[in-house]
């Protein structure tokens, strides 16, 4: 049942020289097969394309990474100074038996080859003060996580530059976890967005972990190529992974870059084929600074993130909030009611609070301090929809307006404040409405609707039953929120074959962190898995507390108004709603 709209709204490469391209190539076979007369290795590479970290690097178009990338053509290059380090993560414990070094010209005679288990405590497997340069095989027997070159002496007045660091051995581990490194922490942007359209669109609201806040580039000052958006981790970090989750205005084009300085950046990731939605990227670099730079954008409007996360190791990472605990279906009854009570009473005041006053969507009805919402003395919430036949006399109040004229009343009940919950299975025994003109539901909304700060649909709803008049043997359930919402809500309906309002039926949700599945008389039609619905239309907005609502509406944008053909009045009737988590 939705509510009422709100207004619109790598690095680069450096070219090599022929003789230089023909040495790499030669280089990168030595490397591959060994010096004549070396044995091959016992073990498997290890190193490629893993987390590295250094002391330094010349420039940005030398980064670590390009170390351990597999590529002949690019290195890492330092500063021009002693002593200088370069550092592999291997993601776990290994059984290590040799290291493979593939110099430039600036290469190191003196520096040892340490391995450890934290990244902490070290122990040396191999010392030179002989170094050749070149292609070294270097057999080492050692076991531990990460890999360092200490390196104490320069062979030229340059730093240290290698086309390849290699480690071989055995896997004996698992990888470390990745942390979410990046909540919470400060944002800067090209620019940011802070209009009717896009309040307060600043880049922290892309490290809040509230999917229903954005960052975007600004109006006001033109959308443009490049727009940018970075994040200060706090402490130099090993990043792994980076996930976003665009907003409809997504670069089709954009790097990731990290910088130690938040001035000079270099690249760990790049594409020209962006298609928004979420994204999840695998990346390997080391910073303080991660950015998304983008360069082409995919419509007329700038760059938009609901979400810039970055995970993995080190940083300076602020711990957020901790997830509700998941549900187990069906699981035990948590809360609901079963609607005992005399005939005329109302609804029980400690679970259920009448929303009074007209409805939205263009709906018709006044709804009533439950005039129009008793119990029928049989088990069963009676929600009557009627035509007040003399609206001068016999209709409520306005408390805005303070007119006492309407053409119809009905009633709408919620349980926020009395009831609110995050993740379990919802349902309701009801037996529907159904005229030309009514538009019956049973729905959740997320509890901060009523936070000025937190509008619909950015609040999350989730429709479990919709009927509308105008379609007898259907109902819907429907997803809303700020990427998907009204029209272009994200659900599906259910043919019954015959008219809904023939008789009861229970209508549910089961709802944790990684789906939602509606289900009719125990028989499952529609089932929302949250990869999918983050990858096709946009974030998921449902891990947060929500509460119930009831109603039998009139009228309306979806229904139509009533006419010829309606029949009044009409009773929604609710035999029990359930909640069990």
């Amino acid at each position: 049942m939705t509510t009422a709209p709100p207004q619109p709204r790598r690095w680069r490469r450096r070219r090599l020289s022929p003789l230089l391209a023909i040495t790499g190539l030669l280089v990168g076979l030595v490397s591959a097969i060994g010096p004549p007369g070396q044995a091959v290795a016992a073990g498997t590479l290890l190193s490629q394309h893993r987390p590295v970290t250094a002391s330094s690097t010349e420039s940005a178009a030398f980064p670590a990474a390009a170390a351990v990338d597999g590529d002949a053509g690019t290195r890492w290059s330092s500063q021009f100074s002693d002593a200088q380090w370069l550092q592999v993560d291997l993601g776990g414990t290994a059984s290590l038996d040799e290291v493979r070094l593939t110099w430039e010209a600036a290469y190191a005679t003196a520096f040892t080859v340490q391995v450890s288990a934290d990244g902490s405590a070290w122990t040396t497997v191999h010392t030179t003060t002989s170094g050749t340069g070149g292609s070294q095989v270097l057999p080492i027997s050692g076991s531990g996580r990460y890999v360092r070159l200490n390196l104490t002496r320069r062979a030229t007045q340059y730093g240290y530059s290698l086309w390849e660091f290699q480690v071989y051995g055995t896997a004996g581990g698992t990888p470390g976890p990745d942390r979410l490194l990046s909540y919470g922490k400060p944002g800067t942007a090209s620019s940011s967005q802070d209009d009717a359209n896009c309040g307060g669109c600043a880049p922290a609201k892309a490290f809040d972990l509230d999917p229903a806040t954005r960052w975007a580039t600004s109006s006001t000052t033109g959308w443009v190529d490049p727009g940018w958006i970075a994040v200060d981790l706090g402490a130099t970090a090993t990043i792994s992974r980076v996930v976003l989750q665009w907003d409809p205005a997504y670069a089709t084009a954009y790097q990731i870059q990290v910088s130690d300085n938040n001035t000079d950046w270099r690249g760990i990731y790049s594409t020209t084929s962006g298609r928004g939605f979420k994204e999840t990227l695998t990346v390997s670099g080391t910073g303080r600074y991660v950015r998304m730079y983008g360069t082409q954008r995919s419509n007329g409007y700038g760059y938009s993130l609901w979400e810039f996360q970055v995970y993995g190791t080190g940083g300076n990472p602020v711990t957020p909030p901790a997830q509700p605990p998941a549900p187990h279906f069906p699981g035990t009854l948590v809360w609901g009611d079963e609607f005992t009570g005399p005939s005329g009473a109302t609804p029980d005041p400690s679970k259920w609070t009448p929303e009074i006053g007209p409805g939205v969507n263009n709906e018709l009805q006044y709804y009533t301090n439950n005039r129009n919402a008793t119990l029928d003395g049989n088990g069963n919430l009676v929600i009557q929809a009627r035509r007040e036949v003399t609206p001068g006399s016999s209709c409520p109040v306005d408390p805005v307006s303070g007119s006492t004229t309407c053409q119809y009343t009905s009633g709408r009940l919620n349980t926020h404040g009395r009831f609110d919950f995050t993740y379990g299975r919802v349902e309701a025994r009801i037996k529907v409405s159904s005229t030309p003109g009514l538009w019956p539901a049973f729905w959740l909304l997320g509890s901060n609707f009523f936070d000025t700060r937190t509008p619909w649909p950015n609040c999350g709803e989730i429709d479990i039953m919709e009927h509308v008049g105008k379609e007898p043997t259907r109902t819907y359930s429907t997803l809303h929120a700020p990427a998907y919402f009204g029209g272009g809500g994200y659900g599906q309906p259910l043919e019954f074959g015959v008219h809904v309002n023939a008789g009861f039926h229970v209508f549910a949700v089961e709802w944790d962190a990684s789906h939602l599945a509606f289900s009719v008389d125990g028989n499952g039609f529609f089932t929302v898995n949250r990869d999918q619905l983050e990858t096709t239309r946009g974030p998921w907005v449902y891990d947060h507390p929500f509460f119930i609502i009831l109603n039998n509406a009139v009228g309306g944008d979806w229904p139509g108004p009533p006419g010829a053909g309606t029949v009044l009045p009409q009773d929604m009737v609710v035999d029990y709603v359930r909640v069990y988590q």
